[in-house]
């Protein structure tokens, strides 16, 4: 599974970006999904992961409310609507899939797209 994220950008406070993250492979609609980002001396975190069917989310605390992941399995895509974005949430944003166990499990990740650059500015 290749896994290409797109959509970064300079936003202002207050802005909003949609991330996507295009799989390939057959195995899309399997994998459960997530969002890691990581910041400039920052170990990466889990902003947000969904199960492969979408029934179950998970969002780290820093973003609930302003962040709304989803798929669409048939497109083979995971998106990530970021909302009233704040310069704290300026990161490298990851997109990531594998055979979770649970989308809260970082270490079941084992598939990586390079990253997409999200700068917020104040």
């Amino acid at each position: 599974v290749q896994l290409q994220a797109s959509g970064g950008g300079l936003v202002q406070a207050g802005g909003s970006l949609r991330l996507s993250c295009a799989a390939s492979g057959r195995t899309f609609s399997t994998y459960g999904m997530g969002w890691f980002r990581q910041a400039p001396g920052r170990e990466r975190e889990l902003v947000a992961g969904i199960s492969w069917s979408g029934g179950t989310k998970y969002y780290a605390d820093s973003v609930k409310g302003r962040f709304t992941i989803s798929r669409d399995n048939a497109k083979k895509t995971v998106y990530l609507q970021m909302n009233s974005l704040k310069p704290e949430d300026t990161a490298v944003y990851y997109c990531a899939g594998g055979l979770v166990r649970s989308i809260r499990y970082v270490g079941d990740y084992e598939y990586w797209g390079q990253g997409t650059q999200v700068t917020v500015s104040s």
